[in-house]
């Protein structure tokens, strides 16, 4: 297969992904080529890391918890303290950042409860506070890639208040999260974990895309291995009055990929977020450059922050249980607990 073809698989399936029962099928006739050959094509692009998974972005509010956290962590401790964060089953993104709190991550939970067991569990074992940066308003939250710009965020946001998912269906929503088989009759496999029919499950797919639950449902893409090398995550010190006004003018900006609103913190004053994610750092720039006048946002305090590294980066796992008790994987952390309390004594 072509690379450009390989690149349609993903570009144009992370929405509208067919909820059928033979979904490659689908895709198959749309390209004009065999089922299987399109199976293999995504199976190729997950072992290669442009493909984290087939599945569903949930919409904020909708169930579990999610927590933005930040650590400032000595440069001679960072990737000690990066990868005791990464083990955690909770975690599922961590970066370096380019700012005194250098190390920011997202704790997933069912509940804020267990999360924030977790953020304390993280805390004692490396040393360090964490920053907890609560979810306030999402103006825009993950529609997808647009591959063939120089910078993603090109499609059109959503301003639906989502419908949570109900009790009953949190064992669905943990699948979503997983990722669909590449199988083809992959709503089948799902049918029959959860003792329904392959008819059920599409429905409340489908339910859940209409009513926002799930903000879209296919290909979830891995920027960086596709070349969006560069990301800035802006952040501004917003008066409450004027946050609302322009987090959603950020979110109809061309290229900006997420907008949102958090509670500031103790020696964080920041309360609107921007992320933008390009080929390049200027591409990166040449959006915030417009959309930073154009919103208004000139004159608010601001501070832009680059990744620097990408230590993980997976699915979210809001509708599952954290472990109650977390230690170091055995055979893993050894060497890093000694790193850890050689540098805290």
């Amino acid at each position: 297969m072509h690379n450009a073809s390989r690149l349609d698989l993903l570009n144009n399936w992370q929405r509208d992904f067919p909820l059928l029962r033979e979904p490659f099928g689908h895709i198959a006739a749309v390209h004009a080529m065999p089922a299987q050959q399109v199976i293999a094509a995504y199976r190729d692009l997950l072992t290669a890391g442009s493909l984290s998974r087939i599945g569903g972005v949930f919409g904020a509010g909708t169930g579990g918890a999610a927590l933005l956290s930040a650590m400032a962590v000595p440069a001679d401790r960072l990737d000690a303290v990066a990868a005791m964060v990464s083990l955690h089953p909770g975690v599922n993104h961590n970066y370096e950042r380019e700012h005194h709190f250098n190390l920011w991550f997202v704790m997933t939970g069912r509940d804020a409860e267990s999360v924030e067991a977790a953020m304390q569990q993280l805390e004692a074992t490396t040393g360090l506070p964490a920053l907890r940066l609560r979810m306030e308003r999402a103006y825009r939250i993950d529609l997808g890639f647009d591959l063939s710009h120089s910078t993603a965020g090109h499609g059109a946001a959503h301003a639906q208040s989502p419908a949570p998912v109900a009790d009953e269906e949190w064992a669905l929503a943990a699948l979503v999260e997983d990722g669909l088989p590449l199988t083809e009759r992959p709503f089948d496999a799902w049918a029959e974990a959860l003792g329904s029919t392959p008819e059920a499950v599409i429905s409340t797919l489908k339910r859940w895309l209409e009513r926002g639950t799930l903000r879209r449902f296919g290909a979830i893409v891995r920027h960086h291995e596709l070349g969006f090398a560069a990301n800035a995550m802006t952040v501004f010190d917003v008066p409450d009055a004027l946050v609302d006004a322009c987090g959603v003018a950020l979110a109809r900006e061309a290229g900006v990929t997420l907008a949102y609103r958090r509670e500031r913190a103790p020696g964080w004053p920041y309360n609107l977020y921007c992320m933008v994610h390009g080929r390049d750092r200027d591409s990166v720039r040449a959006v915030l450059d417009r959309a930073i006048p154009g919103c208004g946002l000139q004159d608010h305090p601001r501070a832009m922050l680059f990744s620097r590294k990408r230590f993980k980066q997976i699915g979210g796992r809001r509708f599952r249980e954290l472990p109650e008790e977390w230690s170091v994987p055995a055979g893993q952390g050894e060497p890093l607990v000694q790193e850890l309390s050689h540098a805290a004594s």
